[in-house]
């Protein structure tokens, strides 16, 4: 039988064009099937993006509110120890009574760093230029910081007297037989400690730093953490009451926190360069003890 089919044209009757795609034709058209899939699961993406940026803007908010509100109970961490001081270890609490509790630094910024914490409600929350414009809640304070101050002297007698030439002299004298009538006074350590507050306190709750002045500590760690004991940042308990026009009211504008770092025993001048302040301070707390 003869087929009816022109040349060139398909045996079953098609034209070329018409004739049966190719396995990769086949493949071809497939993906072009897919075109539109591909473009509907983008679109897809692009409509989810919004949503997902939502949500990471969400994260984000959430973790900010809860570092602010992490940081703002650190600031409040010194209300339980005014609260319910006798809860604390007495490795934390030093002693306490119904007016006043004294507590260890928990980063301490020298050797020997105490706070003391008035208990007064209507103080305890007050910035100390204000809770100290009451003459007579002032005075409290005052005496009750020296009384700290007594203690923390003989703390640190008992740290580093057996280093200091002066106490080894009265040691000496107490060991002597007979003893002398008239003991050397020895080291006076109580000028060794500071007493003072913060013109802009890092901590919610009042409180007055009772501290040696020899700033050796791991706890001290950059700039703002030396200057605010190295310059007029930190004030004198016993400066209190200020005259209105002190300039130490205005810490920022003065720009306490920022100034180059000066030694605080020496006076030596060292620029911004921390580390080397940090090397000489260990130089310096060793000469210190041996006074």
């Amino acid at each position: 039988m003869t087929s009816n089919a022109s040349p060139g044209s398909s045996p079953h009757g098609l034209e070329p064009s018409d004739s049966p795609v190719s396995p990769s034709q086949s493949r071809s058209g497939e993906k072009k099937k897919k075109k539109p899939k591909e473009r509907n699961a983008f679109s897809e993406l692009m409509t989810r993006k919004p949503q997902q940026q939502q949500r990471r803007s969400e994260e984000k908010a959430k973790g900010t509110r809860l570092k602010s509100s992490n940081m703002f109970k650190a600031r409040d961490a010194l209300g339980a120890y005014i609260k319910d001081p006798a809860s604390f270890y007495p490795s934390a609490v030093l002693y306490y009574d119904d007016d006043f509790v004294a507590i260890r630094d928990r980063f301490p910024k020298s050797t020997l760093h105490i706070l003391l914490l008035p208990r007064e409600p209507d103080k305890s929350s007050l910035h100390p230029f204000d809770a100290f414009e009451d003459p007579e809640f002032l005075r409290k304070v005052q005496a009750e910081t020296m009384k700290l101050r007594s203690i923390a002297a003989a703390e640190l007698r008992r740290m580093y007297g057996k280093f200091s030439a002066q106490d080894r002299v009265r040691e000496e004298a107490l060991n002597a037989d007979p003893p002398p009538d008239e003991l050397p006074a020895g080291r006076d350590w109580e000028a060794e400690i500071m007493c003072g507050i913060h013109a802009h306190p890092s901590m919610n709750h009042l409180h007055i730093h009772v501290l040696s002045v020899d700033r050796h500590s791991a706890c001290l760690k950059h700039r703002k953490h030396y200057n605010s004991f190295a310059t007029p940042f930190f004030i004198d308990v016993n400066d209190f009451p200020l005259a209105r026009d002190d300039v130490r009211r205005h810490p920022g504008k003065e720009g306490y926190l920022q100034r180059d770092f000066r030694c605080w025993r020496c006076g030596r001048e060292f620029g911004n360069r921390f580390t080397m302040l940090k090397e000489h301070l260990e130089e310096e707390f060793e000469e210190w003890k041996k006074v």
